[in-house]
């Protein structure tokens, strides 16, 4: 199959575009009219590759969701998705649950279908509904995604919330310095040299720093972005990097451990997850290896599973590989030996969700006064290398 871009009209009349795969433009026609879309125009895109699919996390706890809902009522899954189709807004994702359908027509189940479009089912989230198709509970599978996807649009907003503020508050900092340097000190600096008087060091200092950013203010600016650059393009084409750079996340201080916490959150509630819908505890771990992001952690994952498929038990491993703390490893020691571990993961990740949370607002309180402080320390120095030798003339004139 090759990748059609096209331009079609719905049943309301609304113009969409989009990209599907088809064999020719008859195929395509075809597919738009199972779609719900009358097509307008058409043509095969220069790269025969599935394009890149922009789906929200919204988009799929309301597939799960919805899907759930129609399943335990006993709706067949391709009425199902039809409905579903119906309903979506994105054209994107109708698209991709219109090729979801055609695919189940075909023979295919649903796990396999998914396969098709791994730019917007992640490899855990195909393994729990194949899991579910196998043990019959592809339902309570699906209630389960949907929660999970909720705590995790939740997670991700808690950390964006932790990096949005720090940057806003930093780049007011950042303005007011550099408005200080590009403008206010320059025009005080010719005062200050025709007062013919020995300067002090701080005010020399500043006139210095002053000077330089005048001169290679663009430098400063593009420093960052440049040094941002390397290191993200150092860290794709080098492992070595990456896990160093991963390190250095973790061993920051403040944020390095909310980063810590966030990590082990998701993946003790993803593992918990795939462990009570019948996964094995192996497959488990390796499938949730993926969704931690962090090399460092990976590799203690690695760890952890090359160490239980050698016969020790899930607490001791844990407990080696030092990625919990003492009070989390006990928690996994009572799931262990009751048989509940998933309840065990689950409180897991719940205290350490609500350890974020608390370490957030903590952060938070800290960030805005500690800036304060530091915006008052430039606005002390700028004005204390500025008046003090207009003082210091105003002195000797009176005597």
């Amino acid at each position: 199959m090759a990748l059609y871009s096209y331009k079609a009209i719905d049943g309301n009349g609304k113009s969409v575009a989009g990209q599907v795969d088809a064999l020719n433009l008859v195929d395509l026609e075809l597919r738009l009219k199972r779609m719900g879309l009358d097509l307008v125009v058409g043509g095969q895109t220069k790269s025969g590759a599935v394009g890149m699919w922009h789906v929200k996390r919204q988009d799929l706890i309301n597939f799960c969701f919805q899907l759930e809902q129609m399943v335990s009522a006993g709706v067949p899954l391709v009425e199902g998705l039809t409905d579903l189709r119906d309903s979506l807004e994105n054209p994107r994702f109708r698209e991709v649950i219109g090729g979801l359908i055609e695919a189940i027509q075909g023979g295919q189940n649903l796990s396999g279908a998914l396969g098709n479009y791994p730019q917007v089912f992640e490899p855990v989230f195909r393994a729990l509904i194949k899991a579910g198709e196998d043990t019959g509970r592809l339902p309570e599978v699906l209630r389960s995604l949907t929660e999970n996807l909720k705590w995790e649009d939740e997670l991700a907003a808690q950390t964006k919330k932790m990096m949005m503020y720090p940057a806003f508050v930093g780049g007011v900092v950042l303005l007011v310095t550099l408005f200080l340097m590009l403008y206010l000190v320059p025009q005080m600096v010719g005062l200050i040299k025709t007062m013919g008087q020995t300067l002090p060091l701080h005010t020399r200092a500043l006139m210095a720093v002053s000077g330089f950013l005048v001169d290679y203010w663009w430098a400063v600016l593009a420093a960052p972005v440049a040094i941002w650059l390397g290191i993200k393009f150092a860290a794709r084409s080098n492992p070595r990097v990456r896990y160093q750079l991963d390190a250095f996340k973790l061993g920051l201080p403040v944020v390095g451990p909310i980063l810590r916490k966030i990590i082990l959150s998701r993946f003790a509630s993803i593992f918990a997850l795939m462990y009570s819908s019948g996964i094995t505890i192996l497959d488990a771990i390796k499938s949730s290896e993926e969704t931690t992001g962090n090399l460092v952690i990976q590799d203690g994952l690695q760890t952890v599973g090359q160490q239980i498929a050698e016969g020790k038990n899930v607490t001791a491993a844990f407990q080696e590989v030092g990625l919990f703390p003492p009070l989390v490893v006990r928690m996994l020691r009572v799931g262990e030996a009751t048989g509940a571990l998933d309840t065990a993961l689950l409180n897991v990740s719940y205290f350490y969700t609500r350890e974020v949370r608390e370490s957030i607002g903590r952060m938070q309180v800290m960030i805005e006064p500690a800036l304060t402080v530091v915006l008052g320390l430039i606005l002390g120095w700028v004005m204390l290398s500025v008046l003090g030798p207009i003082y210091d003339m105003i002195s000797k004139i009176k005597m």
